[in-house]
């Protein structure tokens, strides 16, 4: 029987993936919190979990009809951003599938109407930076599952697909880490306006409302309050967390909905990239359970 050991959201941002020297001429001469971040989780807590398998919920792999999730035995390549060639060039990739757990969670969908899961193996299918830029402080030898973020689902689509997730990880011998790859508040300033807040100090959020919409979300988190995020979405939308907030709310979903009560710790500050919320918060397994109920 399977178990999920550990689940986090965590940000992917370019930033964290270019020369030290870069980073800090763009931040005031000081290193970002992200970076040194990923490295501590890695040693605190993934070295210390030693999971199987890890699956990403990716929030710039969007589809529109269904989620998919890569069925891939091996993904390996080299990756050029779109959005950002300048920063992120042919970068090498070479990572390990779970096909039998893909598989698995597009079964448990098919057997739940208005859900709809498939598994893709195809070789060409391409593969996006929130996956790839956590490679290089995250992996090691465990097997790396992407996860799309339909960009028509709404919250209960999302904590149904997590909820898939958790039985098709139930009946594998498995070891399984949730990583919710993406940012909170999400709007960036505009291009004339951008280079002036590069910088990731919390004063160059896109706006104060913003900010204090993604602080009650991380105190809700603090207190193992999910049912609060999950209840307090319609209005959270407003400040258009990335991918509709569907990576939480697909990690949540397999940790037991709004009665998951896992404490968020940091492993990062409360950071902005040109506007956007970024921070990493690591929830860790309650001895009773995700929901506490043993």
């Amino acid at each position: 029987m399977g178990e999920i050991v550990g689940a986090g959201l965590v940000a992917h941002v370019p930033t964290i993936v270019l020369p030290e020297a870069e980073r800090r001429r763009l931040n005031e001469g000081k290193e970002i919190s992200l970076v040194p971040g990923l490295e501590r989780l890695r040693a605190e807590v993934l070295d210390e979990l030693g999971p199987d398998t890890i699956v990403v919920f990716d929030t710039h792999w969007f589809t529109t009809v269904e989620f998919v999730v890569a069925s891939h035995d091996r993904r390996s390549g080299r990756y050029t951003s779109d959005e950002l060639p300048r920063g992120m060039s042919g970068v090498a990739y070479d990572f390990r599938g779970d096909r039998e757990l893909a598989l698995a969670i597009a079964a448990e969908a098919d057997a739940i109407p208005d859900c709809w899961v498939t598994a893709i193996d195809d070789p060409y299918l391409p593969v996006h930076y929130p996956t790839i830029n956590l490679l290089p402080f995250l992996q090691r030898d465990e097997r790396w599952v992407p996860l799309s973020v339909c960009q028509t689902a709404e919250p209960v689509d999302f904590l149904t697909v997590g909820e898939c997730l958790a039985r098709a990880v139930e009946h594998l011998d498995r070891r399984v880490v949730l990583l919710a790859s993406g940012a909170m508040s999400h709007t960036f300033w505009s291009l004339r306006e951008l280079r002036h807040h590069e910088a990731s100090d919390p004063v160059h959020l896109r706006s104060a409302e913003a900010a204090a919409a993604d602080r009650r979300i991380l105190d809700s988190w603090a207190a193992g309050d999910h049912a609060a995020v999950i209840d307090g979405m319609p209005s959270y939308a407003a400040f258009k967390p990335e991918g509709r907030f569907g990576h939480y709310l697909m990690m949540v979903g397999a940790l037991g909905g709004r009665d998951c009560r896992a404490v968020g710790r940091r492993f990062s500050d409360y950071e902005s990239s040109i506007g956007t919320a970024q921070v990493h918060v690591w929830f860790d397994r309650p001895a009773g359970g995700w929901t506490g109920r043993g």
